[in-house]
């Protein structure tokens, strides 16, 4: 039992982890409206016309009802353990795949919300935030186990600290100032930007990004821990990434790859703490 709650929950997750960077494709892409303003038919059909910005935001609208389906299907596994686990079953897993189902239901209406508003950024924004509560649920789902060990307050401001830069990332290329800072590490050849507004929600991002680099170097260092030193090999590469975004005037390829391994940074933290 414990096995095939493991693995439906790391099935879930790795189908959400999948829908998060097909999200970002749409953005890149500009296919949010890929469907024109109908949900959850896409151009008031069931099967439409697909050219490329339809077939995308259709295919990133199928992966999400594959994956509403697979953390459905373990809440309701998990509520079937619970009830057998009076009755001689060994496993009895905790609510993480509610509270997963629950943030299912909040992504889902962000999403129809999304469309129907025409994509405003607060919309987007709290839908990707909404995504990566869900990955970290569902990745507690199948790694938690009874009696495991609380985890540490650095893992905790780890996890916290990324998450901040998750949705700032999210802020930056949603409000447009993905190209407002020019040149790397500084911002414009400046410490502090002298520009509007786009300047510094891009600098504030990639000053949350240095302080999670230089954080879970620290952290790895102090704890020791392997989980630890992944977390700081992902996010190596994600500054490694960012910089080449950058300095190449943000290539598509490289922004999925930014929002890609980004994901797995957050991933990684989760499973750091745990």
């Amino acid at each position: 039992m414990t096995r095939r709650f493991t693995r439906l929950a790391w099935t879930a997750a790795t189908f959400t982890y999948l829908l998060v960077i097909l999200g970002a494709i749409v953005r890149i892409t500009g296919s949010g409206l890929g469907c024109g303003e109908h949900w959850p038919l896409c151009n008031g059909k069931l099967l439409p016309p697909l050219d490329l910005p339809t077939m995308i935001e259709y295919g990133h609208r199928l992966a999400a009802a594959a994956a509403s389906g697979l953390v459905t299907a373990l809440a309701a596994y998990a509520w079937w353990l619970r009830q057998g686990a009076g009755t001689g079953e060994r496993f009895s897993p905790d609510r993480t795949a509610y509270v997963a189902l629950g943030l299912l239901v909040v992504q889902v209406l962000l999403g129809a919300v999304t469309v129907e508003l025409s994509l405003p950024p607060w919309t987007v924004i709290l839908h990707l935030g909404t995504a990566m509560l869900l990955l970290a649920t569902l990745i507690v789902a199948a790694k938690l186990t009874p009696g495991a060990a609380r985890p540490t307050r650095a893992g905790l401001l780890a996890l916290g600290l990324g998450f901040v830069t998750v949705l700032f990332g999210a802020l930056t290329a949603n409000l447009g100032a993905a190209s407002a800072c020019l040149g790397f590490p500084l911002c414009n050849g400046q410490v502090v930007p002298a520009g509007n507004y786009l300047q510094h929600i891009h600098w504030v991002h990639r000053l949350l990004a240095y302080t999670l680099f230089g954080y879970v170097w620290w952290w790895a260092l102090r704890s020791k821990k392997r989980g630890a030193w992944y977390a700081v090999a992902l996010v190596t590469v994600q500054v490694a990434v960012a910089a080449a975004m950058v300095l190449l005037a943000l290539p598509p390829l490289l922004q999925a790859a930014h929002v890609a391994v980004g994901a797995a940074v957050w991933g990684g933290l989760v499973l750091a703490i745990l």
